[in-house]
């Protein structure tokens, strides 16, 4: 359709095929392959002139309105991959979610503005692609797809943390086996809802606990522990400014609780989108030292 709209403007089979970068033989084969594929003529060739059929000219109306659709639906997607706009899809593991994502979703707002965020928080693991998610934040012990590109955010550690008060009123474990005299304020993995577990050059200790509550938000959990009720196992992404304020004091702290590595995933794609490719590179520069652990420093 191009060649055909471009040799009519022009008038010559070599001209056109000149703007089009492409050879005179091209051109006419294209053109003879447009008219069989029609089963008719559009161009009354001469050796001196090129002339429009009556079926050609009513060709010609609806291919120019055709070419400039496909040109601003191709100009529309240019710039999409260009300049970040529309709705970034993003999923986050809850606690990491509720912790984090607030102050850095806001900076990334005020930098482009034209972005419009759909924030799904959740401890499920799910499929990005599958359910239209452009971007995902997982910790390690959530499972995403192999393909995706992933990047490491940091390392948190697992830590035990309560409030002054708290070490007050019912004093402060000084070794593993302590915790269980303690009331202990428990995410509700059936992985830890009995034992805590503690890494030693020996191997894993599990410490029995007693879970004075339960529940799957971090936030709660946190905010019991604000209040004095007991001792909270969680990443440090969780707990790192209490910690720093001294609003929340780490127990045992010369003991491994373990460690939760946090990631930044999305799908393997050659041409990642403007909004995409924007907040991956927005994110991964708050984090230059993925080894490490950034919310203890």
């Amino acid at each position: 359709m191009r060649v055909f709209a471009k040799v009519v403007e022009q008038g010559s089979f070599v001209r056109a095929a000149e703007l089009l970068d492409i050879s005179n033989a091209v051109a006419t084969r294209f053109i003879a392959d447009l008219e069989a594929h029609l089963g008719t003529r559009l161009l009354n060739r001469s050796t001196r002139r090129l002339s429009l059929t009556e079926a050609g000219q009513a060709y010609l109306e609806r291919v120019r309105m055709i070419l400039a659709e496909v040109d601003d639906a191709e100009a529309l997607v240019s710039l999409e991959t260009k300049r970040p706009a529309g709705t970034l899809a993003i999923y986050c593991n809850a606690g990491f979610g509720q912790s984090q994502l607030g102050e850095m979703l806001s900076a990334y707002s005020q930098a482009y503005p034209e972005v419009a965020l759909d924030i799904s928080l959740s401890d499920r693991s799910i499929d990005l692609v599958e359910e239209g998610i452009d971007i995902g934040f997982f910790s390690s012990m959530q499972k995403f797809d192999a393909s995706m590109i992933v990047r490491q955010l940091g390392v948190a550690r697992v830590i035990l943390c309560a409030s002054p008060e708290y070490i007050a009123r019912q004093g402060a474990p000084e070794q593993p086996e302590d915790l269980s005299r303690h009331s202990c304020l428990n995410f509700s993995h059936e992985y830890l809802r009995h034992h805590w577990h503690v890494n030693t050059k020996g191997g894993v200790l599990d410490v029995p606990i007693v879970s004075k509550v339960v529940s799957n938000s971090g936030v709660l959990l946190r905010d019991l522990a604000l209040a004095g009720m007991g001792i909270v196992l969680r990443p440090s992404y969780s707990l790192g400014d209490d910690l720093r304020s001294g609003r929340l004091v780490q127990v045992l702290p010369g003991f491994d609780m373990g460690q939760v590595i946090m990631s930044m995933v999305y799908p393997s794609r050659r041409l990642l989108s403007a909004k995409v490719r924007s907040f991956a590179e927005f994110i991964s520069a708050r984090f230059p030292h993925p080894e490490n652990d950034p919310w203890l420093s």
